[in-house]
């Protein structure tokens, strides 16, 4: 399965270099939206995606104008809190894009409201703001994943000092 992450205007570092291991590890595009709240030199963005860098597949992008131009006819689906849609209930196709907003303040409501139908959502309890940005990241990416079987990942592990 092809499958992009998309951050709009990330401001953590840490934050992202988590996101940047998941999409190595799974095989994943990822895309950055600028502005961006920290340098791609940062130590805590590098150090959070440890030595999974060489694995990653990356675009940097001028602003989201510059991102939908470039991926126009793309599948995206919106992760935002304020969506009717729980994750788990979309059918994600190959080379769908899964956009995140910034952890401050999420993705701009205009963006949400023209697209309502491609909006998703991590159900939380009452009263929770929302969940930290590489969970919600992780959680929908192995959904999307999960729908496929998995396909193109290692399906098992291997003990260092034994045989299964």
């Amino acid at each position: 399965m092809n499958l992009n992450v998309v951050l709009v205007e990330p401001e953590i570092p840490q934050n992202t270099g988590n996101i940047a291991r998941t999409c190595a590890a799974v095989g994943a595009r990822l895309h950055l939206v600028k502005p961006l709240g920290f340098s791609v030199d940062d130590r805590h963005l590098k150090r959070a995606g440890l030595d999974y860098w060489h694995l990653l597949d990356i675009q940097y992008y001028d602003n989201i104008e510059h991102f939908f131009k470039v991926n126009k006819g793309g599948n995206f689906f919106y992760a935002t809190t304020k969506a009717v849609n729980i994750y788990s209930d979309i059918t994600y196709p190959d080379n769908c894009f899964l956009v995140f907003g910034k952890e401050t303040a999420g993705l701009p409501e205009e963006l949400l409201k023209d697209n309502k139908d491609r909006c998703i959502r991590i159900p939380m309890i009452e009263g929770a703001r929302s969940l930290n940005l590489s969970n919600s990241v992780a959680i929908i990416v192995y959904e999307a994943l999960r729908q496929k079987g998995f396909e193109s990942l290692k399906g098992q592990g291997n003990l260092t000092k034994f045989e299964w």
